[in-house]
């Protein structure tokens, strides 16, 4: 028996319409934020991820699935879905377009992770990217609308933290400060640390190892090289948060694990995934679509994880979803069986969920099988009722039973499935 690949799984049938209700949702929000549905390659060339990304960042120094092409060109299975939506901004010319260019995607993505709780091999994600406006009232979209999301699907124990990253040059100059301080305390810090001193410095204030942040404690810190123009945009930021009454924690080592983040960053966190407690995160990049070949272009937006808010959702949520009556059609005997059929696709012209199973030949194993299948009602066809032209519409909860016209089954039908 071949077995799927470790940290990749399926989604089956009874695990999807908790994905369904979660999609449909954020979609349901990013549409009413003025976004529209973008769909991106799951491969591109590996430079776009190792420019974009960072060189020296784990995602593409140890994550990346990467592969040569019949041609020898280098491909990578999409990691994030950035950088293949700022590349697809910069060669479709979208920023010709004189109206703002907001964009959201789903879709898979894919790291060479150890897999565990809420961190997959393959695992997917929910996505949104703006373009142009240069304007702390776009980074409190974008975080709006992660907040207004994650809060209609009751997801329990979110915090929202935020920081202000500022300026290449801001950074530039604050990471000499942290180098030195950090070469003191050596010792003290984990393997992955120690390699990130001379690579990717600030990337140790985020490691969750206990010591490491212990040793980091006193260290240097950012807010204090920043710019007053950096400074001003954050306060900007901050403002339009609390003027829409969203909570947030300022969290000073917040700085994400991508090299094109600049000015705002932001993660909404929560205390029942256990160590990988980051739900969705984003932040501002406004370099990006510029290293990348396009013109200069400010962006901000976010990424969440359609995993975690699956194993997040509480079941009264999905509960409360509205959701279409189903309609078992119990066709047997031989009239009955060719009118349980024509009975099927009637009611599926017309919008209504009909299903069957034609392995059952009597009416015990058919409604044994509406049971099952969980059906709201069941539709009787049997031979008899083919002579009367009426089936009989049974309420699997109540049992109440009524007729109904097989030459007009749909026209019957419909009013009754809508006053349930």
């Amino acid at each position: 028996m071949i077995k799927g690949i470790k940290g990749v799984k399926d989604l089956l049938p009874e695990e999807m319409p908790r994905w369904r209700f979660i999609e449909e949702t954020a979609r349901r929000w990013a549409t009413g934020y003025g976004f529209q549905e973008i769909r991106i390659p799951i491969f591109e060339i590996t430079t776009l991820f190792a420019r974009s990304i960072g060189a020296s960042t784990d995602i593409v120094e140890k994550e990346m699935y990467t592969f040569q092409d019949r041609d020898g060109t280098s491909l990578t299975l999409r990691p994030e879905g950035t950088a293949g939506t700022v590349r697809a901004y910069i060669e479709h010319n979208r920023s010709s377009d004189p109206v703002p260019q907001k964009y959201f995607y789903f879709g898979p993505m894919f790291r060479h992770e150890r897999p565990q709780a809420g961190r997959l091999r393959q695992f997917h994600q929910f996505g949104v990217e703006s373009f142009g406006m240069a304007d702390p009232r776009a980074d409190v979209e974008v975080i709006a609308l992660l907040w207004r999301i994650l809060s209609d699907l009751a997801l329990p124990g979110l915090t929202l933290e935020i920081n202000n990253l500022g300026y290449t040059s801001d950074r530039d100059a604050y990471r000499p400060q942290l180098i030195a301080y950090l070469r003191q305390q050596d010792v003290a810090l984990c393997g992955n640390c120690r390699r990130r001193i001379e690579t990717n410095p600030l990337r140790v204030l985020d490691c969750k190892v206990p010591e490491c942040r212990a040793a980091t404690e006193p260290a240097p810190r950012l807010a204090d090289s920043l710019s007053e123009k950096a400074r001003a945009y954050f306060t900007g930021v901050l403002a339009g948060l609390d003027a829409i009454g969203i909570p947030y924690h300022l969290n000073h080592r917040l700085v994400r694990g991508l090299d094109y983040y600049c000015l705002t960053t932001f993660e909404v966190t929560t205390t029942n995934l256990g160590a990988q407690n980051a739900v969705g995160a984003g932040g501002r990049y406004d370099g990006l679509v510029e290293t990348l070949g396009g013109p200069p272009t400010p962006a901000v937006g976010f990424a969440v994880g359609l995993e975690r808010m699956a194993m997040m959702l509480p079941e009264t949520a999905l509960a409360s979803a509205p959701g279409a009556a189903t309609v078992y059609v119990a066709g047997f005997g031989d009239r009955g069986s060719a009118a349980g059929l024509s009975a099927l696709e009637e009611l599926r012209l017309v919008g209504i969920r009909a299903v069957s199973d034609f392995r059952s030949m009597t009416l015990k194993a058919h409604l044994r099988q509406a049971d099952r299948l969980g059906c709201r009602f069941t539709l009787i066809v049997g031979d008899d009722e083919v002579t009367k032209g009426f089936g009989v519409l049974r309420n699997m909860e109540t049992k109440v039973q009524c007729d109904v016209a097989l030459p007009s089954l749909s026209l019957h039908v419909l009013p009754i499935l809508r006053g349930s």
